[in-house]
């Protein structure tokens, strides 16, 4: 995918995946947000992603999505994804054209995760918050898009066949929640 153009035409015409689910019965889910922001590069359309710090007890080091939890200043989880992106990449809500939102995605560890994808639509440089972002990149979509480059494994988890799913991204290992939402996005685009 070339442009931003292309991307926001291909998600409209597209039918929405359902997306893997994990066995979470017993579990209180908590909601949560995180936003797929895409954004043009000259390399072609990029997703930003985060590294969280190693000093989190919640998927220290794991890499993340920008987002978290609602809050009470929230209007809806739409909110809370841009919020989030602000608070820790500063990522200003008027920089992002909200395309629409992918299926909820429940995790192992007890959230109902909504991805909010958006464009970004304004030169942008991350600046991170260290107490919430050790770090961020950028993944090509062409790179994302290409079937081979996700992988899903199968583990028993309480009797359950649960889906763990990985992309590997030059020295980085993008996996769990993270990496099964994107699956879901591409799925979506094909």
């Amino acid at each position: 995918m070339e442009n931003l153009a292309q991307l926001r035409t291909r998600f409209a015409l597209s039918a929405t995946p359902q997306p893997r689910r994990v066995a979470t019965e017993g579990i209180r889910l908590r909601s949560a947000a995180v936003l797929l922001a895409f954004y043009q590069t000259e390399r072609g359309v990029e997703l930003l992603l985060t590294e969280r710090p190693t000093h989190l007890k919640a998927h220290p080091g794991q890499i993340a999505f920008p987002g978290g939890k609602p809050e009470p200043q929230d209007n809806n989880i739409i909110a809370t994804a841009l919020r989030e992106a602000w608070e820790e990449v500063a990522l200003a809500p008027q920089q992002v054209e909200v395309l629409g939102c992918l299926p909820e995605h429940h995790t192992l560890t007890g959230f109902s995760i909504t991805p909010v994808v958006g464009l970004v639509h304004e030169a942008f440089t991350p600046i991170l918050d260290a107490n919430e972002v050790a770090d961020s990149f950028s993944v090509p979509l062409a790179f994302l898009l290409a079937p081979q480059h996700r992988k899903t494994l199968w583990f028993s988890r309480r009797q359950h066949p649960t889906p763990i799913t990985f992309i590997p991204y030059q020295q980085r290992l993008i996996w769990g929640a993270t990496a099964a939402i994107i699956d879901t996005f591409c799925r979506q685009l094909d």
